[in-house]
């Protein structure tokens, strides 16, 4: 399995539907733009029979961060760090759920993050879960911010511990 950049000549990011509308809208109206104004990129995982249709997705930016919410001895390590990478979307459409593809697509995202930080530092990954969606991603070692159940976050120590 590979992912590559949407492309929304190829892929048929219309038809794409995971149930959560603000995830369809985004794949379908939005994320075309944001990648071509460089505010975010957004990674497809194709149906290998069928290239145009996609399997899932996921959206990748950076974003400042308050590490005041991070437990003290995050706090401590990283007091002079303002920024994390952020997996600000990952959906799979219905049609292929329970198959693995979400936590495919979350290790190939944090693969993608810990490529970027051999570039441009930074020391944590963060997640805004969607409803129901935080113990997906407590499984693979993410934490809740100390003010917000549904932010997570991931340090990049722990991300290379994973992946090794």
């Amino acid at each position: 399995m590979l992912t590559v950049k949407l492309d929304k000549q190829k892929h048929n990011h219309k038809q794409f539907y995971c149930g959560v509308d603000t995830l369809n809208n985004y794949l379908q109206m939005m994320a075309s733009q944001q990648s071509n104004k460089d505010n975010t990129r957004t990674y497809i995982l194709e149906d290998e029979s069928i290239p145009q249709k996609i399997i899932g997705y996921y959206t990748l930016t950076m974003i400042p961060v308050d590490f005041s919410s991070l437990p003290d001895k995050l706090q401590k390590k990283h007091h002079n760090s303002q920024t994390s990478g952020l997996i600000a979307r990952l959906a799979v459409d219905k049609h292929y759920v329970g198959s693995g593809y979400g936590e495919w697509l979350l290790i190939d995202a944090l693969k993608k993050m810990l490529s970027a930080s051999k570039t441009v530092a930074f020391p944590i990954i963060t997640v805004d879960a969607k409803d129901g969606a935080v113990s997906f991603y407590q499984k693979l070692g993410f934490t809740a911010f100390l003010d917000t159940p549904n932010k997570l976050f991931i340090t990049m120590a722990d991300v290379r511990k994973i992946l090794a």
